[in-house]
């Protein structure tokens, strides 16, 4: 959906007060914005402003290919209040290639795991308000067991010695304890939606989201 000129385009996923913001104030200096945000009501309220808007599910990674999401040089997750969508549309993006996405976190402890899983940049919006962002955004930066509610929760862990030297796809993690791969840190390196026949090694540290009950019984296995 977005062509290639010589400014750069930005796509904002989620159109509250802090994105619909960042939208606007890019807009207004004269930036290609892509708006997304799943409420058609909001979508609506804003079309006659954000030229290029569309109400979808950001986290369906299927969706956001469907709108060549990877030919936007920046892709701003401001999602509201439901942390999960947030990270997973975070992951979606960054496993479809996306140069550069910068996340609204709520607080420090979401700043840290959103970096974990990828993120190129985090913004605390009590911190930056939206149009200092947006002026922000010209010039690219990168920013050098968090709860996400009651029993739920994404753990960076290391791989317990029972997996060491078995494939992603035969350990099925999903199935066996109710809990997902979002990224796993080697060798210094992040590796973000691992390949199903990627083989865990004994230094391998692995970024999971899932109940506290499921990540702790996974912990235990010897």
């Amino acid at each position: 959906m977005a062509r290639r000129t010589s400014r750069p385009e930005f796509a904002v996923i989620g159109l509250g007060r802090f994105g619909s913001s960042v939208a606007l104030s890019l807009i207004d200096r004269g930036y290609t914005v892509l708006g997304i945000d799943r409420d058609p009501d909001i979508v609506q309220r804003l079309a006659d402003r954000i030229t290029q808007i569309v109400a979808m599910d950001a986290t369906n990674e299927d969706a956001l290919n469907a709108m060549d999401i990877r030919s936007f040089d920046t892709v701003v997750v401001s999602i509201g209040t439901h942390f999960e969508n947030n990270l997973m549309t975070t992951v979606a993006l960054k496993s479809l290639g996306v140069h550069r996405v910068v996340c609204k976190a709520l607080n420090e402890r979401q700043q840290q795991i959103l970096l974990r899983v990828g993120a190129d940049q985090v913004v605390l919006p009590e911190h930056e308000a939206g149009s200092r962002l947006a002026a922000r955004l010209a010039d690219p930066l990168v920013l050098d067991h968090l709860d996400l509610g009651p029993g739920f929760s994404v753990a960076e862990i290391r791989v317990p010695r029972a997996f060491v030297g078995q494939s992603l796809a035969k350990s099925d993690l999903r199935r066996s304890f109710g809990i997902n791969v979002l990224a796993v840190r080697r060798d210094g390196n992040l590796l973000v939606t691992p390949p199903v026949d990627m083989i865990f090694s004994d230094d391998d540290k692995i970024l999971v989201i899932g109940s506290d009950e499921s990540i702790s019984i996974f912990c235990s296995q010897a």
